[in-house]
């Protein structure tokens, strides 16, 4: 009896290994119009960032687990804890040894990353960046902001909260292309828009909340006129607004930040800063995983790009931009 119980075990055994293997060979040979575009659980795509911790990078992140879970791959999140270069390089070296399918980069400086990000496109690695450029880099793409427009777009925000007229300042990060970006869209449209307002000071907030507030309130004081800040960078659109809510005894203070983490949108809902630039961070997550998936699997068609010459994707993605203010303040968080 025990001896053909056994022998019905292997049996099962048998048959259930035979299924098994068939279908896995059947997924492998089969095109992708009859299994769909699905990728496999050992393949992984690592996203990379700097300033970890920041909430910022919490809805790209879940645009690129988003696009994984539709793929059936593996995602990783990495990124430089600091504000720091050469750690962010660090990183995107450890990941190159990993030897990922596929890598998305927020570039922390346009520059010093290049050689990094080509190392991986050397070693076979797609790589696109994600809201911050490094244009001299090999990458395949960047999906984010029109920076420069998002200038444009603050510049006539903060001239309608101000009736045209008055003394602005920006509160940004110089040397990140994104921030500078921005802020010579909103220089610009000052200068040629609006010649009854002036932009008395662009000055640095290090992306630090203590920083920003230090720095907005020398501004009040040196400029006691000071009308309006556009501040390119969430962290210190909360410092600038903390910093207004420090001082009972002035003319208001019109605040436009960028972003929509939740500090930002509390002191919109209560009127310390009066809107916020939003960003399609989770296109930005989702389409770049997307891109990192048709590159891993040859699924691209050379195509012609703005430079003129055939690349596999779009070398520039936009993923959009909004004003947010206090009446529609209630919409963007998270739900």
């Amino acid at each position: 009896m025990k001896k053909m119980l056994l022998v019905y075990i292997l049996l099962i055994s048998a048959f259930a290994l035979y299924v098994l293997r068939f279908e896995y060979n059947s997924q492998v040979n089969s095109s992708w119009e009859d299994r769909g575009l699905r990728g496999d659980i050992g393949e992984t795509y690592i996203m990379i960032t700097f300033q970890s911790g920041l909430e910022y990078w919490k809805s790209p992140l879940k645009g690129f687990e988003d696009a994984a879970d539709a793929f059936g791959v593996t995602v990783e999140y990495r990124g430089a804890t600091r504000y720091d270069a050469k750690e962010q390089t660090m990183v995107i070296e450890q990941a190159i040894a990993r030897k990922p399918a596929g890598i998305a980069i927020s570039a922390i400086d346009p520059q010093s990353l290049v050689p990094a990000i080509n190392k991986a496109i050397d070693a076979d690695i797609p790589v696109v960046l994600f809201d911050a450029d490094a244009p001299g880099s090999q990458a395949y793409s960047f999906l984010g902001t029109d920076n420069y427009k998002s200038g444009v777009m603050a510049a006539d925000k903060m001239a309608e909260l101000l009736g045209r007229e008055g003394e602005v300042a920006v509160l940004t990060l110089p040397g990140q292309q994104n921030h500078e970006e921005r802020t010579k869209g909103f220089r610009d449209t000052i200068k040629d828009r609006y010649p009854s307002m002036e932009i008395v000071e662009v000055a640095d907030g290090h992306g630090d909340a203590m920083v920003s507030k230090d720095e907005t309130l020398r501004m009040m004081k040196e400029h006691p006129e000071l009308a309006g800040i556009f501040v390119t960078e969430a962290t210190g659109g909360a410092g600038a607004g903390e910093a207004v809510q420090t001082v009972a005894d002035r003319h208001p203070l019109q605040i436009i930040s960028f972003d929509t983490n939740k500090d930002t949108l509390d002191m919109i809902k209560n009127g310390t800063i009066s809107a916020t630039i939003a960003q399609g961070t989770w296109n930005m997550g989702y389409w770049s995983l997307q891109y990192l998936f048709h590159l891993h699997h040859q699924l691209t068609v050379p195509a012609p790009s703005s430079s003129g010459e055939n690349a596999p994707l779009p070398v520039m993605v936009d993923t959009g931009i909004s004003v947010v203010t206090r009446s529609d303040v209630d919409d963007y968080y998270a739900k």
